[in-house]
């Protein structure tokens, strides 16, 4: 009877360990999943917080150009403004309407259209192109045309 007793202890002990095992290993596993998320999770909050930096940099980059275009254009306005004011009814005729680089290409652009040769031939101004026929061909004139293609009723 002890050797009966003590294989069905035998096989309850494994039975129950076995379901303690699933249910201790699946617990574990969980756990494992729950662990490898938190890592990745980790990663891509770490990669995420560098492309933040990055966009950063790269706006305070952007702002700075910004700043100082501002600032050039502001120190340009307050130029214009004191030649502006300095200009007097008495100087206003010697002040240039173009700046200095525009009025070098405009003299040059001059330069170039008058340094083409004029048309020698004004006979050719007042013949019509040579797509154009000499001779008319009668077919706007309020006559009526002949057919010339009607059927002949023979």
């Amino acid at each position: 009877m002890n050797v009966v007793l003590g294989f069905g202890l035998f096989i309850l002990g494994a039975v129950v360990g076995y379901i303690a095992n699933k249910m201790l290993s699946s617990s574990a596993q969980a756990s494992q999943k729950l662990a490898e998320k938190a890592s990745q999770t980790e990663s891509e909050l770490a990669q995420y917080k560098l492309d933040v930096a990055e966009h950063l940099e790269s706006s305070a980059k952007l702002l700075e150009q910004m700043n100082n275009t501002c600032q050039t254009a502001m120190a340009q306005m307050a130029e214009s403004t004191q030649l502006l004011q300095q200009v007097t009814p008495d100087n206003i005729e010697s002040m240039p309407f173009f700046s200095k680089e525009t009025q070098e290409q405009l003299a040059q652009t001059v330069n170039l259209r008058h340094n083409k040769t004029a048309r020698v031939n004004d006979e050719t101004a007042t013949e019509p192109p040579l797509d154009y026929s000499d001779a008319p061909s009668g077919l706007f004139d309020d006559k009526k045309q002949s057919v010339t293609n009607a059927a002949s009723n023979s």
